[in-house]
């Protein structure tokens, strides 16, 4: 199945367009027009598509998504590497506009284009039973929404936000996790379960196109996901919780839930990652790589995706953006670039001391395909669904066997690049070679679990999500880098800190949250549940 943005764009522009030219018409007559929009007859399934396009980042050349997915928690993970100086994850170097920029300012970031546009779909449909299925999807994507916010800051804005327009709340509260997750889970179960195949049609999705049996499958995937996020704090109601959607997560594939960008309206509608790493900004194109650590893993374990996710020789000159048509996929040619490098005077860390060090082209870049402006943003699949449930085996007996649903997980984690390009395809033979060569190991699985998750989430590109379950699980076990002057005594973060103008805008509520982070409101404090 195919989820363009292009249809629900075209539907969001038009209806600016009629707002925009209504503004400027006769006021008294627009006051009486009954074919304006108002709350009477907006349809909220616009909004909807606007929440989901806006979580793949924002519209403002991917403010968040190159410095929260991209600058930090692809290099933290060591799924990419890079020399750019600003980019400070690389280093574990703290630059608070940039990890601020997630949660974002009045302008851009989740709160304004996230929260905002799901709380309205919400709070608009309660109680109207044409807007039923709307409404409960709704209720899923705000759980999404916010599972991703706390799991980078902590405790944060939750029940009040985003209801100012509602509730007269302008200054909400911070929630504590613990409450926020509590939430999340008889949310995503509640309204999982009360969606209905015969309801309202979802026009605004442009994920599954309002396909009700796909969206049962992706909320309990996701009350899985997020139930497992527990299970260094309270193992209990993780289990408690994963139980609850066992038998009922995604199938296969063609459950991935993703979304396909086009570039009918510039940088609002296309893909996020691709603006960054095709180097619109910057020279990211030619000075971001894979890292050394994730190549070598592949190379180290003949794995198939190496061949499809890696290539060289893709940019050969600085002062060039075109791509070279020859670059290459061979295995044997892929090299990552090591964290923690960069282009300064200190022969320790610049990266033309480095014994791989060659030229720059030598290091392997992602494949244009995975890139592509036109191409997909994934948010939640089918490969981390059944890693999940083979952790849960793993750790509780429960849902069926962990060597199972470690095999499916594995071989739907190969065999989904071709939803990036029907050139990525791997097949499952090739898949179940490598499964054959690297049996699943009782004795190792969790580590082979959660590291085959990191390698899948890092193909996705949802570097956010790597971090997360990194920070859950321990694994894979990564060396972290020493530069000077990092913030965080060379650990790797846990946590971005609160943006700064908070104090300003938010200033009680603020302090109070910042002063409760365990080990303190820095890159090194700590989530509730990163026990």
């Amino acid at each position: 199945m195919k989820r363009y943005i292009k249809p629900a764009f075209v539907s969001l522009v038009t209806v600016a367009s009629l707002i925009v030219s209504s503004c400027t018409k006769d006021f008294e007559k627009i006051n009486t027009d009954p074919i304006s929009y108002s709350k009477d007859n907006w349809d909220p399934n616009y909004t909807f598509s606007s929440a989901q396009l806006f979580y793949t980042g924002s519209f403002d050349f991917a403010y968040d998504t190159w410095r929260g997915n991209l600058i930090y928690s692809a290099t933290m993970m060591q799924g990419l590497s890079t020399v750019v100086s600003y980019w400070a994850g690389d280093k574990y170097m703290l630059n608070e506009s940039y990890t601020a920029a997630y949660w974002g300012n009045g302008t851009v970031g989740a709160y304004i284009e996230q929260v905002r546009n799901i709380v309205d779909v919400v709070e608009f449909t309660k109680d109207k039973p044409k807007y039923a299925n709307l409404h409960h999807v709704a209720r899923i994507w705000k759980a999404l929404i916010f599972a991703r916010l706390t799991d980078l800051y902590g405790d944060v804005p939750y029940s009040e936000a985003g209801v100012g327009f509602y509730n007269k709340i302008y200054k909400p509260k911070y929630d504590k996790q613990q409450d926020i997750y509590n939430d999340l889970l008889k949310e995503i179960e509640t309204a999982t379960a009360a969606l209905k195949d015969d309801g309202d049609k979802i026009t605004g999705d442009v994920i599954y196109k309002g396909d009700i049996a796909k969206w049962r499958k992706f909320g309990n995937s996701l009350l899985l996901r997020t139930a497992m996020r527990l299970v260094k704090i309270d193992e209990a109601k993780a289990k408690e919780y994963a139980q609850k959607a066992i038998g009922k997560t995604m199938t296969n594939n063609a459950d991935n839930a993703f979304i396909l960008h086009d570039v009918s309206g510039s940088r609002v509608t296309q893909n996020r990652n691709s603006q960054v790493l095709l180097g619109d900004g910057g020279q990211e194109n030619y000075y971001v790589k894979w890292s050394k650590t994730f190549i070598d893993y592949l190379k180290s374990n003949n794995d198939p995706r190496l061949r499809k996710v890696a290539v060289t020789q893709l940019y050969l000159s600085e002062k060039s953006k075109d791509q070279n048509a020859g670059f290459i996929t061979d295995p044997a040619k892929q090299k990552g670039m090591p964290n923690g490098k960069d282009l300064g005077s200190n022969p320790l860390y610049n990266i033309n001391g480095d014994p791989s060090y060659t030229t720059f082209p030598d290091y392997s870049s992602p494949n244009p395909n995975m890139v592509k402006r036109t191409g997909a943003t994934f948010i939640l699949t089918y490969g981390e669904s059944e890693l999940l449930l083979a952790e849960a085996a793993q750790r509780w007996g429960i849902g069926g066997s962990a060597s199972d649903h470690y095999n499916k997980g594995v071989k739907g984690s190969i065999t989904f690049l071709d939803q990036y390009d029907g050139s990525m395809a791997i097949s499952e033979a090739d898949a179940d070679a490598y499964l054959k060569a690297h049996p699943f190991n009782v004795a190792e699985g969790l580590k082979q679990i959660n590291t085959q998750y990191w390698a899948h989430t890092i193909t996705m590109l949802d570097f956010y999500e790597t971090w997360s379950n990194w920070r859950r699980t321990g694994f894979p076990v990564l060396t972290p880098v020493n530069y000077p002057g990092n913030a965080t005594s060379a650990t790797i973060p846990r946590r971005f800190p609160y943006p700064a103008n908070e104090a300003a805008i938010n200033g009680e509520n603020y302090k109070a949250a910042s002063s409760a982070v365990p080990g303190g409101d820095n890159l090194a404090g700590r989530v509730w549940w990163d026990k």
